[in-house]
């Protein structure tokens, strides 16, 4: 672990005294403060001037730079690390899910028609009634009907037969629809399946309102024609709403830094416009999506970003999808799924099409974060990987990325060191998912190639850590204790020789994120010359009894040395 840090430090910004008489404007006094700085690891104070720390130390040494307009914080204790960066998530939609029915916390499927029916009580006809968040396999029991584990639209249809509806599954990979969305969408009984898609059926042949990956593309083209009325105002406004949505939900849970996995350019637009204007919340790391190759190669130049607006937003990567998720059997796999023979998962692009984007990545010096869930995934994209390499010897620190890689065959572990690929993981996944992985993969399979943080880590890969929001809350704790413990909601530990210590989990947090957005020496350690970005928590999670650390919270979050959220409870 040392040795790690030490690497890293190679390239941090030098350790620099505040000059002479140089006045903090924020100093965060009695902490226990770990920097992630090899060079001073702890201390038990922090200054800041303007958006930049300028001194880390003693409590004395930093007195030293107090003046008369420091804004002064005892942290009485409490621990002060790096500001937290959530390595991978959805931003939009995130914003997007706190205006939608909430569907994490429902226990059955009868649960879910109810609040559908709530909401058709109060919109109009015609109205789309859209829900997030629901998951099978954390209902008390399956539903009746059930076809693939999954329900059928009958009772959902019954209580919204004027509204369309559209429920994403908490995985993103799949949406329930009633019959009126289907109509819109023109899906019946003979629609074909579209390319990286699935719309289920039932014995009958009907549709059951099941969409697997692409097929939610059907529902997507059926919505945007009711959003044609809106204006470009009305656009925008609601945009925004969702970046003051996001950002105030990240903020509230100690998230400095967001690295979104996948916007376009009009997004993007958005993004530098709330930079130019200082209104974005958080720190944006963003890779540029949802745009045809011929846009890329013409618009990648002119939308490259490194530091935007006071560092606020930094664009210089690609976010591309090979397969789907696990949950929704859409993960790609080597081998058949356990609990449907029939199928291997699903190829969301041929790694034909994304050398082809690589290849075009690579001209404009773009860093490339493939999502890869399944074995065979994570082996397709190392494949497109090295070949690309191969053919440009002289490129050098690309830090290409895959996304999740979450079921890894052991033979290509090696493989990510050896090409220099970083493991963007989320430590999370091991508590919400573990205990259904096995009736997806069997027990041995599960074992041995699910979530290897430690096997990857022993290798010398870059090893990141986030939620994958809004599948997830943004709250960084759960997944920095799943990268620790491995402990299901259950309380059985999930392949334990895989987990991390919690100096570790923290650099996979603060560190390694920094570093996979091509930004450690701005973000990621608390050393000065870097921005003044911290996280302050109520409970020591670096000391507590590891059962504890779920019930930490966050008391302080600091961007650019201005404190952006404050819990009430400090």
């Amino acid at each position: 672990m040392k040795r790690t840090i030490a690497a890293f430090a190679l390239v941090l910004s030098p350790a620099l005294a505040p000059a002479q008489g140089q006045r903090a404007t924020l100093a965060l006094l009695n902490g226990h403060v770990v920097t992630m700085d090899s060079t001073k690891p702890e201390a038990q104070a922090i200054a800041i001037a303007g958006d930049r720390i300028i001194a880390v130390g003693t409590n004395e040494e930093i007195q030293r730079t107090i003046g008369a307009s420091t804004k002064v914080v005892n942290l009485a204790g409490r621990l002060a690390t790096p500001g937290f960066a959530d390595g991978h998530g959805h931003y939009m939609a995130l914003g997007a899910s706190k205006l939608q029915l909430d569907l994490t916390k429902a226990k059955t499927w009868e649960e879910i028609v109810a609040m559908v029916a709530a909401a058709v009580r109060k919109a109009k006809p015609g109205d789309w009634i859209i829900g997030f968040g629901w998951h099978q396999a954390k209902w008390e029991h399956p539903p009746v009907p059930v076809v693939e584990g999954n329900p059928v639209h009958a009772t959902l249809s019954a209580v919204s037969p004027n509204n369309p509806v559209e429920l994403s599954h908490a995985s993103g990979h799949a949406s329930f629809v009633n019959a009126k969305a289907m109509s819109l969408a023109g899906i019946t009984a003979l629609t074909a399946n579209p390319p990286g898609g699935e719309i289920v059926h039932d014995a009958q042949g009907n549709p059951t309102g099941m969409l697997r990956e692409a097929a939610q593309g059907l529902m997507r083209t059926a919505r945007d024609a009711s959003d044609a009325s809106l204006t470009p105002r009305q656009r925008e406004a609601r945009a925004r709403k969702m970046v003051e949505l996001a950002g105030a939900d990240a903020l509230s849970k100690g998230i400095t830094s967001f690295h979104d996995a996948g916007s376009n350019f009009a997004t993007i637009d958005l993004f530098r416009k709330l930079a130019s204007e200082g209104t974005l919340p958080v720190r944006l790391y963003v890779m540029v999506r949802f745009e045809s190759n011929e846009r890329l190669d013409s618009l990648l130049d002119r939308y490259r970003m490194q530091g935007f607006g006071n560092g606020y937003l930094t664009v210089r990567s690609i976010k591309r999808q090979i397969d789907g998720a696990l949950g929704s059997n859409g993960a790609w796999l080597l081998e058949p799924y356990a609990d449907l023979p029939r199928s291997m998962g699903l190829a969301l692009e041929q790694p034909e099409s994304l050398q082809r984007v690589a290849e075009l990545a690579l001209r404009h010096g773009f860093q490339v974060n493939t999502h890869a869930i399944g074995d065979r995934a994570n082996r397709e994209v190392l494949n497109v990987y090295e070949r690309v390499f191969k053919a440009n010897p002289g490129k050098s620190d690309l830090r290409w990325r895959i996304e999740h890689a979450q079921h890894i065959e052991p033979s290509d572990l090696p493989r990510f060191k050896q090409l220099g690929v970083i493991a963007s993981m989320q430590g999370i996944h091991t508590v919400s998912d573990a205990p259904w992985i096995p009736s997806k993969l069997g027990e041995e399979r599960a074992r041995r190639e699910s979530y290897l943080f430690r096997s990857l880590w022993d290798l010398g890969v870059i090893v990141t850590n986030g939620t994958d929001t809004p599948v997830e809350d943004v709250n960084p704790i759960p997944s920095y204790y799943g990268m620790v413990a491995r402990v299901t909601r259950e309380g059985k530990v999930f392949v334990p020789d895989q987990r991390l210590t919690r100096l570790e989990a923290l650099q996979a947090y603060t560190l390694n994120n920094a570093y996979a957005s091509f930004q450690e020496r701005d973000l990621g350690s608390l050393t000065p010359g870097k921005y003044g970005d911290v996280t302050v928590f109520s409970k020591d999670i670096m000391v507590i009894p590891e059962p504890e650390i779920l019930r930490a919270a966050v008391d302080y979050t600091i961007v650019g040395g201005k404190i952006k959220y404050a819990a009430k409870h400090r």
